[in-house]
């Protein structure tokens, strides 16, 4: 696809009945776009005939200091939300939705992530959902902000979902090499997934993942990036 503000691809999948145990055959569209102000926008939709959650999202890792030089520690990040969901040992979650307020996820205002990650509590790192509020409607909200003063770098994320999925690559052992050659560690970089929470199924009290038939699956979210002086 090309306009004159806009260059990308669109990606289109099915997903047949029975596909990793999930039920009814899924059609899947993906438009991946990048834009001339520096704007990089995925919107998904889907239809199915038959229920089955769907629960798309963007899984990169992003360094703003660039690839392969270093860790994320030294970068600031902000999350726009005032919950967040425990989880168990499996990382799967408690159910409830609890306050970030005097909790190691309290990223209302830019932190370091190496100062956010030494509160107790988080373990050395994050890899939790986030409650984006409010929820319930397609209007795109703004939902993080990351910032690495070292190059000035900053990127925002808006979307139409209800959560976000921190990890800060915690269990990253140098096993995979990045495309310079060098390996990955814990740290390398840190992943902003937009999308309905985790165990969604299991829990009726959080935003439902399942798409009926007749329905259209359809979610937004958009990375802009830029400079700080």
């Amino acid at each position: 696809m090309h306009t004159p503000e806009w260059t990308g691809v669109l990606l289109r999948l099915r997903s047949p009945d029975g596909d990793q145990g999930f039920p009814g055959n899924l059609d899947v569209t993906v438009n991946c776009l990048i834009g001339r102000d520096g704007e990089l926008a995925f919107t998904y939709s889907a239809v199915t005939d038959a229920a089955t959650p769907v629960n798309l999202t963007n899984h990169a890792y992003f360094n703003l200091d660039g690839e392969g030089v270093g860790d994320i520690l030294g970068h600031e990040l902000a999350v726009r939300a005032s919950h967040y969901t425990p989880v168990d040992d499996d990382l799967l979650p408690h159910g409830d939705h609890r306050p970030v307020s005097g909790t190691a996820f309290d990223l209302r205002r830019p932190l370091r992530i190496a100062d956010a990650l030494a509160r107790p509590g988080a373990d050395g790192g994050y890899d939790h959902n986030f409650v984006l509020s409010p929820h319930g409607d397609e209007a795109l909200r703004p939902a993080a902000v990351l910032y690495a003063p070292a190059t000035g770098r900053r990127m925002e994320v808006l979307t139409t979902e209800p959560g976000l999925q921190v990890y800060t690559a915690g269990r990253f052992d140098g096993t995979v090499l990045g495309k310079s050659g060098r390996r990955y560690g814990a740290g390398a970089g840190v992943a902003l997934e937009t999308q309905h929470f985790p165990d969604s199924p299991n829990r009726p009290s959080d935003p439902s993942p399942v798409l009926r038939p007749g329905e259209e699956y359809r979610s937004r979210t958009v990375l802009r990036f830029g400079t700080c002086d």
